[in-house]
Order: C-alpha cells, then structure tokens, then sequence
C-alpha cells in the first residue's frame, strides 16, 4: 500500500465544505444550452470517493447559472466564478472552492471528461447527465404532511454573548412532554447533523417525537442561522451552548421540566456529560459513540484502524503513530503556537527525508502541510487532545445510555464504553447501560467494515435497531 504523511487520521475531503449564495454569471451562451441538466462525476481522493455535481441551468433573461453540489458532504448550490464553453472544451471555475474543472465535451452529449484541480490537487473526473436529482433525500428522512408540530426558536447563550438558532419539535396535545436536546458531533454541523448527504439529527428527532417527545435540535454556533465563531471554540464553549438550550427548553409550558435529557452523538457524547456533570436538572443524557478515553488516545486509535482498513502495513502505521505522538508531545509542551508550528514542521521534514527514498510515499505539499498545521494548533485541537472524559463522567449522577456500533473506527466501542463504565463505577452512579450494537459504524449505519469511506454510500441514514434501543431505554427510563 502507498504510505502517505497524513498527521492524524480524518476523512480526507475533496471540496470545502461551506455554502455560499447562488451566483449568476451573466453568461450569454446559446452553445452552453445543450449542455444544460444536473451533471455528476465521482472524485476518488486515497481511496475515498465524493460525488460532485455541476448544475447548468438558465433564468428568464437567458443567461446561465452553473453551480456545484457536492451531495455526499450535504453541500449544495456552491457558486462558480467563471465559465468557458468553446467547441467541445469547458472550463468552470470556482473561486469560493479554489477549484477548476477543465474538460471535454464527448460527442453525442454523453459525458464531460477532464481534470477537476483544487487547491495542490489534480483529480480525473467524468460527468455524466443524471435524470433525477443528486442526493435530494435519503429514504429515512420524513415527507410531509408531518404529524407533529415545529418551529423555528432562537435562544441566547448570555455566557458567550451569542444567540442560537434550531428547530422545536412537538407533539400535537397539550403537554407537557419529556423532551431530549440533541448535541452535535466535531466539525461545524448544523441542526441535523448532517455529513456525508445524511442528516442522522433529523431522522432521530422524527422517530422520537413519534414516541411522544419533544425535540430540540440547534445550529452549532457560527453555522447555519447561530450567531458567533465557530473556529474560535472548544469543546467546553459548545457545553454552554448545551446549557443555554437547556435553559431554554425548560422555560417552555409544553415541557415537562423533570423530564429533560441530552442526547450528544461522538463529541456531543462528551458535551453531554459535561453539562450533566454541572447541572441537577439533567434528566437522563444518551452518548451515542460519545469518547471515554482521554483525546490523544482516540485519534491514535482512530488513525491505526482506519489505516489498518484501508490496507496499510503494520510498519507504516508504526511510523504514523510515531509521528503523530511526537506532534501530540510537541503541542502539549509549546503553547506557543509559531513554536508549535516550527517544531511540527521539522518532525515532518525528518519523516519525509527517512522515507524520501520509498517510491511509494506521498509527501504533503505545502498546501496540505498548512492546512494540517492549522487543524493541529487550533483552540479546538488543543483543547480536545487533553480533555479527558472521566473527569466529567465521573461527577454524572442521573440515567445514563452508552451506545456503540461494533463497527466504529472513529470512537473505537470496546476501549471507550469500557472506559465510560470504569468512570461511572468510579463516580458511584449505578444508573447506566452501556451496548455495543453488532454490525454499526460510527453513524450507526449497518455497515459493512464501518470505513467512513462507507458512510456516503449507504442509503441508511441510522439503522432501526439503533433508534429503538433508544426509545425504548427513554421510555423504560422515564417511565419509573
């Protein structure tokens, strides 16, 4: 297998993932008529395929409108900022993306083949028409009429200064009702969760105001319609965004304020039991792949089995994790960030010189190396990498349910819910559950080797199992 100097372990994405407004181009191009539809071509970056969209489309005035999606990511509608149709040649480019794709028209309209270029990166690609639409919606996601009510809600965090924004659903019925909070995984989410064309959030919060909950999902700060900085977070600022919803929720009639839980999918399994390990009035929280053991240990984890799926030799993993403990040690010790970054770079420069003679090795560019350097010393890198989930565990004294596919690589199950029991039984709190579900990835999708390679191409947004043992530990919980 080809070795590469990958830092630390991540689903390597090919397009930036962010929205931007539409963009007309103003384009007045009767040849670009033919060509006009829904255009989707796989990109395959180290193993990992995305699905990238070109959508050519005209409005009243005649001029053209071409934008991408990129379905597998949940991102739609990212505008291009020039377009070149000559002959049979095109070129689209996206200055939002810092992405070209420049191609060839087959005859008979039957594919555009050429070269999509981001950033230090060349890819092959070939477009092909599509009838339908790409990634629209996953078979699990609800279709009105709903038989519930929502509505949009804002809440404010005074700690941060920040106002948030989310989705209330509710049965229809006077109330009050138990209600759950859910709280999201790393990485700038929105309300749903939603990743890799999947909005894990929205399926869960349906099937469990069916049950007679009431649901309150929200937009991380900074993304979607909350207010506030996202990059400049930690963990510990995303507990008092929890806490602010809890206070929220509780606020409201339709709710039955002895009966409020959180429900925190991978880091929002950890910002669960911080806010319960701070505050009486948590009812129950669910950690849904949340961590148990400290940060560093989860990414070295993480990085070896994800490595080890994707074939890699023992011996290279070994380097890998040499280095990313050396990087972990080196932030650890230089708070400083210029330090940190210099220290970085020359492990990374002896790395690339040991192995500088293996033709199989695939040196970071510059680009890559930066942009790696950047995750690395961010607030929320640093913070994560020390944050030991114990400490909070350990303090929890309401319900708690543990959930765990068997086929996470991500938060490996048998390390972090043994870890999560150790805490609770430490802490004295013999009120957990704690299940390792057979044949789940990190989605809890029914998966097949739970490669986050997977998890775009499975229609199951989350497996039925997995929402039931939910439901029915809320129910057998609330119910005493």
């Amino acid at each position: 297998m080809k070795k590469n100097c990958l830092i630390f372990s991540q689903i390597m994405t090919v397009l930036l993932i962010m929205a931007f407004p539409l963009i007309n181009l103003g384009q007045d191009n009767a040849a670009l008529k033919k060509l006009e539809g829904s255009w989707v071509g796989p990109l395959k970056l180290r193993n990992i395929e995305l699905r990238l969209v070109m959508n050519i489309s005209f409005n009243s005035a005649d001029s053209a409108i071409v934008t991408f999606d990129s379905p597998d990511q949940g991102v739609k509608d990212i505008p291009t900022s020039k377009v070149n149709f000559t002959g049979d040649s095109l070129i689209v480019e996206s200055s939002r993306l810092r992405g070209k794709f420049s191609g060839v028209i087959k005859e008979g309209l039957a594919s555009m083949t050429g070269i999509w270029k981001q950033l230090t990166v060349s890819l092959p690609v070939t477009f092909t028409k599509s009838e339908k639409k790409i990634g629209s919606t996953r078979p699990q996601e609800p279709r009105p009429p709903l038989p519930y009510l929502q509505e949009e809600v804002v809440f404010q965090n005074p700690s941060a200064g920040i106002e948030l924004s989310g989705t209330l659903t509710l049965p229809k019925g006077n109330g009050p009702f138990p209600a759950a909070i859910l709280i999201t995984g790393s990485g700038p989410q929105n309300r749903d969760d939603e990743l890799m064309g999947h909005k894990p959030f929205l399926v869960l919060s349906d099937y469990l105001i069916r049950k007679g909950m009431a649901v309150l999902r929200y937009d991380d700060r900074g993304i979607g319609k909350s207010k506030g900085s996202f990059k400049s977070a930690t963990t510990l600022d995303f507990a008092t965004d929890a806490e602010a919803a809890l206070d929220f929720i509780k606020k409201r009639k339709e709710i039955d304020s002895l009966k409020v839980g959180l429900i925190g999918h991978s880091e929002g399994g950890l910002i669960a039991p911080i806010v319960a390990s701070q505050r009486s009035d948590v009812n129950f929280i669910i950690l849904m792949a949340g961590p148990g053991l400290v940060g560093e240990q989860i990414l070295l984890l993480q990085s070896a089995l994800i490595e080890k799926n994707k074939g890699e030799s023992d011996e290279s993993i070994m380097e890998q994790q040499k280095l990313s403990k050396d990087i972990f040690g080196v932030l650890k010790k230089n708070p400083d960030n210029k330090k940190a970054e210099d220290k970085i770079r020359d492990l990374v420069a002896r790395f690339e010189k040991k192995n500088s003679s293996d033709t199989s090795f695939h040196r970071l560019s510059e680009d890559e190396l930066n942009l790696q350097i950047q995750s690395l010393t961010s607030l929320w890198f640093r913070c994560f990498l020390t944050l030991n989930p114990e400490e909070y565990l350990s303090k929890v004294k309401c319900d708690i349910l543990a959930i765990n596919g068997s086929l996470d690589l991500q938060v490996p199950p048998a390390e972090n819910l043994q870890a999560i029991e150790k805490a609770l039984i430490f802490g004295g709190n013999p009120k957990y559950t704690i299940i390792e579900l057979p044949g789940l990835n990190h989605l809890f999708q029914t998966a097949t080797t739970g490669s986050p390679e997977e998890y775009s191409k499975i229609e199951e947004t989350m497996a039925p199992k997995a929402l039931e043992v939910i439901g029915d530990w809320i129910k057998k919980t609330l119910g005493r």
